[in-house]
């Protein structure tokens, strides 16, 4: 609860130092408050569970772990602000206060207990994202961007409702444990079509915002066209807290429903595994190649909700917490040192990245642990994450599922290596053979992730049974 009043009360402060027309204040203040955020976040660990706004919201060690993620993941992404998009504006103080009100909605999707918390949570993430990824009003690419997301979201903003209000007419409540109660023990059978079918909208709509398959259709061309700095926050920020609410949703409110919903998710995660990853494979540019990754992403957690088993701790929710944390500090390290790359050459395709392990050997040492990462390979985060997913998921009889998820990672590989033989095996040419300008807190930013990566893959047990 702390979190969300100071991010609140320093979005609308943020506003207010528009005023003062000066830059400068900007970023170190951001930095300060989420500093001071991640700190109070994690002072609420040793604290007993607490419910805010009659029983709506709850903090506990669930909401906490997944707040600091968040949280953590947008304080390693400020140092990138400085981009080619915000260049041009006279003052970027709205753009913060944006990034900051879309953590509140985060952190409510998070720590819901309750269904309008959770509908009043992705709206306000929602929203902010929307003009987010409209930031470059030069630029046509971007005001695409955020006029597909705006519409297609919207539209699974009212399936998702549609699906809350079937919900709440099966069972009568809209609180996750009443909800539980009701829908193990039914007091009316002939309501259980109108409960699936809930049941299901509720799928459809959180799964457009985690981008699973079929639902994924707006990804490639949103981060394609939405600013660099803005489509890392989007891929990952967002991402962690949909997820965190998914396993929530299906964990608290409908473990009984298990049967039904359980091959609805099997069903995504084969299907979001393999469009992820074949679609990852023939993108000739860096940055869609990496909006196809997070699609395919999407499909390893899903295989953390198949295994879950109507449960917020074990294996299967360590997992996911895991996972999502290794994949954001690799995915914020991938798309900092592209946004940097792309600024200068103007280019994100691959043939941008030729020669940079000569002219910049920070930035091209930090995109191949990030690469790494992502493809699983061992002594890095995403290896682990990886592991504890898929061991989660053979526990619970998952095989098949276990097996095609490997060969799906098999995929990956393949296109994650493209960067890494662009950047070490082909010369630079042109204006493509200058090195890359990159000041010292990027430079510092970029080491620590690419050491936090390491560290994930060498000592993944401090983490593995947080939950």
């Amino acid at each position: 609860m702390t979190s969300i009043i100071l991010l609140s009360v320093f979005g609308i402060v943020q506003l207010f130092l528009g005023f003062l027309r000066s830059n400068k204040v900007l970023l170190p203040g951001v930095l300060l408050v989420l500093l001071a955020v991640f700190g109070a976040n994690l002072a609420d660990w040793n604290q007993a569970p607490q419910s805010f706004f009659n029983h709506m919201l709850t903090v506990d060690h669930y909401t906490v772990a997944f707040t600091g993620i968040v949280v953590l993941t947008a304080l390693l992404l400020l140092p990138f602000s400085r981009s080619y998009v915000v260049a041009h504006e006279p003052n970027l103080a709205e753009y913060y206060a944006l990034l900051l009100f879309s953590l509140v909605g985060a952190i409510m999707m998070i720590g819901y207990d309750h269904l309008l918390m959770l509908f009043v949570g992705i709206e306000i993430l929602s929203i902010s994202m929307y003009v987010l990824a409209g930031a470059s009003k030069r630029d046509s690419r971007s005001n695409e961007a955020a006029l597909k997301y705006f519409l297609m979201g919207a539209f699974a903003t009212g399936i998702l409702l549609f699906g809350i209000a079937l919900l709440y007419g099966a069972t009568g409540t809209f609180a996750l444990s009443q909800i539980a109660a009701a829908v193990a023990a039914p007091a009316n059978a002939s309501l259980l079509p109108m409960l699936y079918i809930g049941i299901l909208l509720m799928i459809i709509g959180i799964g457009f915002k985690v981008s699973a398959a079929p639902f994924h259709f707006w990804t490639p061309d949103v981060y394609e066209g939405t600013p660099t700095f803005f489509t890392a926050f989007m891929s990952t920020v967002v991402k962690t807290a949909g997820f965190a609410a998914f396993l929530k949703l299906l964990a608290v409110a409908l473990p009984a429903a298990q049967g039904f919903w359980a091959p609805t998710i099997q069903a995504m995660c084969a299907l979001t595994l393999l469009l992820g990853n074949v679609g990852a494979a023939a993108q000739t540019t860096t940055k869609r190649m990496l909006a196809y990754s997070s699609v395919s992403h999407a499909g390893y957690l899903l295989i953390g909700l198949v295994a879950g088993n109507g449960s917020l701790t074990g294996p299967a929710a360590n997992g996911i917490f895991f996972y999502s944390l290794a994949y954001s500090i690799a995915t914020v390290a991938a798309f900092g040192v592209l946004k940097l790359v792309a600024d200068h050459r103007q280019r994100d395709d691959y043939a941008g990245l030729n020669g940079l392990g000569k002219t910049n050997p920070l930035l091209a040492f930090v995109m191949t642990v990030a690469m790494l990462s992502l493809a699983g390979i061992p002594l890095t985060g995403g290896f682990f994450g990886k592991f504890f997913l898929l061991t989660a998921a053979v526990g619970q009889g998952h095989i098949g599922l276990v097996v095609f998820a490997v060969v799906m990672s098999m995929v990956g590989i393949y296109y994650y290596l493209r960067p890494i033989i662009a950047m070490y095996l082909r010369p630079a040419e042109g204006p493509t053979a200058e090195a890359v300008p990159v000041d010292g807190l990027q430079a510092f930013t970029l080491g620590l992730l690419a050491l936090l990566t390491i560290v994930l893959g060498i000592l993944p047990g401090f983490l593995s049974g947080i939950l």
